[in-house]
């Protein structure tokens, strides 16, 4: 890989890591392209992004996103993406499919180094769509319940007619 190369690669990963919500680095050793592929299509279709990067590009690309400092040692895998959850969700969904070689090392909440109690808490929580699926849900109950029962006593009234 040319100079140029790697300054352009940073310079895109800097650019990306300053608007992350989340950042986590996972150990992929031992994995097949295939279960890459499967990792990837898990993020591709949650508008997430995975890339297996050098450690020293990346550890440059967050020191210029003002990030926190992490340790890159082995292979790494980083996941990021906009939101907070997603990036987590789906590395701990790998976590647990390829649980023999795929394993989540650290991570960055809005630029700051998490715990792994936080990185798994925030793969528990529901996604921004499932909560407004929720919400709706809850608001829809009343109306729903309301017309159950008119129909309940239109029925009723038919009957003794």
């Amino acid at each position: 890989m040319t100079r140029t190369r790697k300054e352009e690669l940073v310079a895109e990963m800097t650019a990306e890591f300053k608007d992350a919500g989340a950042i986590i680095v996972c150990d992929y050793k031992g994995m097949t392209v295939e279960d890459l592929e499967v990792v990837r299509n898990l993020a591709k279709d949650e508008d997430t992004k995975v890339k297996v990067v050098k450690n020293r590009l990346a550890m440059i690309a967050l020191g210029n996103a003002g990030c926190e400092a992490v340790d890159f040692k082995d292979t790494n895998l980083v996941i990021w993406g906009d939101t907070q959850v997603l990036p987590c969700k789906i590395a701990d969904k790998a976590a647990t499919q390829f649980k023999d070689n795929f394993k989540i090392k650290t991570g960055l909440i809005q630029g700051e180094v998490a715990s792994m109690e936080t990185i798994n808490a925030m793969a528990k929580l529901p996604t921004r769509d499932e909560l407004i699926g929720m919400l709706l849900n809850v608001w829809n109950a009343p109306v729903q319940n309301f017309t159950i029962g008119l129909k309940a006593l239109a029925d009723k009234k038919e009957s003794e007619a």
